[in-house]
């Protein structure tokens, strides 16, 4: 039977804000050897016996930053396929999705549902696992795998089981009925992970969550399909996706069915719900501190310190603190109160302050863009474009850019004009020109961009060609009125 790892990616990851921001989510942080959460839940479900293919399901502006983490590690061979919403509606919908789109091929395979942000540390366990929830799900089980605890944890939800079927759910408990649940002996955490066939969790949804799985259909029906060489894009319309109603599926479905089934394992799991879960996969040094990056410490003890800039970190006589700083944000946090940097989040995005979504290295399809700075009426970016990659043919009403290549060289059209600028050369783009920018070579493309104008927001933008389909609707109504004379265009030739 074909087993299909899905892997759901989305989640703002709030509790590791500064690091994981919306436009950043938890599943890309780089743990400290160099891999993301993402890539590790990519390895995980390649390394398991007859794999080859894999399910994302992931929000529409992740894709090219998803197939950019998976292109690091991917082992080859794994054909790709991309369910891709607009917006978040929780994992029924995530989850409908996939088993409907495995449905329309083989209504008999297994699924197996891995969340992207989690971390499995014993692979071979797990593999056991896998194994044992796979012949649970082929008999037509939904499965689900509990965790044996290591302590009375009241974060995280219960499963209780009597041998392998599921007796209920059970809410985040307090600390003294965690207790006694580790007592009881048949109580596991609940990991998220699940096994089933495709068939049968349509079926389960169709009776217990008919409204999701209808809706989920429609959206399959109208959804915008492009296919590759080893790959599948499925993108859900935002009018479609709207009308999908947002659960769990442990409410939508696994409360309800009496098809449910769990396999207890022991596999190093961890939900990295906080500071604290993450830091500690670092072992500790002899005062009990974690550290990263350029430190110095004199009389610290209990502490984990992430110096995530070319910045250096120094801490005196403090203990038992979480210190992360970032480029434009510095967390302090008691290592006991780090479930409430959550708050510190919540804040921030009600006050649309933009270190809720943005860092200061922003990744779009095509590269990255860094701000160096910025005042009244200028802004200063580093960019950085990948080898044959290209930006949009674009235009903005209220700024005017000047480009210094730093190394590689650029194709760039301006105007009515498309030359080539190597390194130490620049061009200048006045307001309202059509302009692109693009890489020829085959090594990264480095400039300076700096930004002059009354108004330097990311929304001043309209696209009239985009190779990656973010062409604007009103763009072929503004390509006339941008058009300039001859005289104008050569004004803005490149200059030395």
């Amino acid at each position: 039977m074909n087993l299909i790892p899905v892997i759901l990616s989305g989640g703002a990851g709030s509790r590791l804000w500064p690091v994981s921001r919306e436009s950043h989510p938890k599943p890309f942080i780089r743990l400290a050897d160099g891999q993301s959460l993402l890539q590790k839940a990519l390895l995980r479900a390649a390394s398991l016996p007859g794999v080859q293919q894999v399910y994302t399901v992931t929000n529409r502006e992740f894709l090219f930053k998803t197939e950019d983490d998976y292109r690091e590690v991917d082992p080859g061979g794994l054909s790709h396929s991309y369910l891709l919403e607009p917006v978040g509606r929780n994992t029924a919908a995530a989850i409908a999705a996939a088993a409907l789109y495995a449905a329309e091929r083989q209504p008999d395979s297994l699924l197996l549902v891995l969340p992207a942000d989690h971390l499995v540390r014993d692979q071979q366990a797990f593999a056991q696992a896998v194994q044992r929830a796979a012949a649970l799900a082929a008999d037509g089980r939904l499965v689900t795998f509990g965790i044996s605890p290591e302590g009375p944890e009241s974060g995280y939800g219960y499963i209780e089981s009597d041998g392998h079927m599921v007796k209920r759910f059970v809410e985040k408990p307090d600390t003294a009925t965690a207790k006694a649940y580790l007592e009881a002996g048949n109580f596991y955490w609940n990991s998220g992970m699940f096994c089933f066939r495709a068939d049968s969790m349509v079926a389960e949804m169709r009776q217990h969550a008919p409204d999701i799985l209808e809706a989920v259909e429609a959206c399959l029906r109208e959804a915008r399909r492009a296919t590759g060489k080893g790959f599948e894009h499925i993108e859900f319309t935002p009018e479609g996706f709207a009308r999908v109603r947002e659960d769990s599926i442990d409410y939508a479905v696994m409360e309800k069915s009496r098809q449910v089934a769990v396999v207890p394992c022991s596999i190093g799991w961890s939900d990295i719900g906080s500071w604290t879960a993450l830091t500690d996969l670092q072992a500790a040094d002899e005062h009990g501190n974690r550290v990263r990056g350029e430190v110095l410490l004199h009389e610290v003890n209990n502490c984990a310190i992430e110096a995530q800039h070319d910045r250096l970190v120094g801490a005196v006589g403090v203990n038992n603190l979480v210190i992360v700083d970032t480029p434009d944000a510095l967390l302090v946090a008691a290592r006991d109160r780090v479930q409430d940097v959550k708050a510190l989040y919540t804040q921030l995005k009600r006050s649309a302050h933009p270190a809720h979504k943005l860092h200061r290295t922003v990744h779009r399809p095509w590269g990255t863009y860094t701000v160096l700075e910025e005042g009244p009426h200028f802004k200063i970016k580093r960019i950085v474009v990948k080898p044959g990659a290209s930006l949009s043919l674009q235009m903005h009403h209220h700024r005017s850019e000047h480009w210094i290549v730093v190394s590689g060289t650029a194709r760039i059209v301006n105007g009515e004009q498309e030359c080539f600028v190597p390194s130490n050369e620049s061009t200048f783009i006045p307001p309202c020109t059509q302009h692109r920018l693009s890489n020829p070579g085959m090594v990264d493309l480095v400039l300076i961009e700096v930004q002059t104008g009354h108004y330097l927001g990311e929304d001043d933008i309209v696209r009239f060609q985009d190779i990656y389909g973010r062409t604007d609707a009103n763009a072929s109504n503004t390509m006339a009125s941008a058009a300039l004379p001859a005289t104008h265009a050569r004004n803005a030739a490149p200059q030395h």
